[in-house]
């Protein structure tokens, strides 16, 4: 849940700063507009001037201005979809490991509850409340779940996830060997 909240502080963040941007470049194409207009409008009256065209230059700068922010602006939206395509993708894969490595260590579903819930970080007392058991009865099942990954705490069955979501040859090489 907390990952979930940090992406959505994330998304907010980048929305806003999208928001800000295209708020600045509307503006820089206002005043190019009107600084365009302003000097075809002198260039017809006066000619061509020193003046006229530091204002042009003026003019090509805020269209440049205006063509890098929407670039910004477009490359930000772009990262923020491709994090969440990922951040959806690690999700499914996490998920995909963990029913695949409690169906390999033959966990019960109330077994396969509870690891859930260590793998989350919860404690013994937060695990019992949730699922409305003893911490007793909580305390065996986590010693199960241990000895069937061949772990021996809350941490080391954390890590055991984290390693084979970082190396997924971590995975293989230790199964050949066991």
């Amino acid at each position: 849940m907390v990952g979930t909240d940090r992406m959505k502080d994330r998304r907010s963040a980048l929305n806003r700063t999208a928001a800000i941007l295209s708020l600045v470049v509307a503006l820089q194409l206002f005043a190019a507009i009107f600084f365009l207009s302003d000097v075809a409008g002198d260039v017809t009256e006066d000619g061509l001037g020193p003046h006229l065209a530091a204002e042009m230059s003026a003019v090509l700068a805020l269209f440049s201005g205006i063509l890098f922010g929407a670039w910004h602006v477009r490359t930000l939206v772009l990262r923020a979809r491709a994090d969440e395509t990922q951040v959806a993708a690690a999700r499914g894969v996490l998920g995909e490991l963990m029913r695949l490595r409690f169906a390999e260590w033959r966990l019960t579903p109330a077994e396969a509850d509870v690891a859930l819930f260590a793998l989350k970080g919860c404690d013994i007392a937060d695990i019992a409340t949730f699922r409305g058991s003893a911490e007793g009865t909580v305390r065996a099942q986590l010693t199960k779940i241990y000895g069937k990954a061949g772990v021996h705490n809350q941490s080391s069955l954390i890590a055991l996830f984290i390693d084979e979501l970082i190396d997924p040859a971590l995975h293989a090489l230790t199964a050949s060997k066991g």
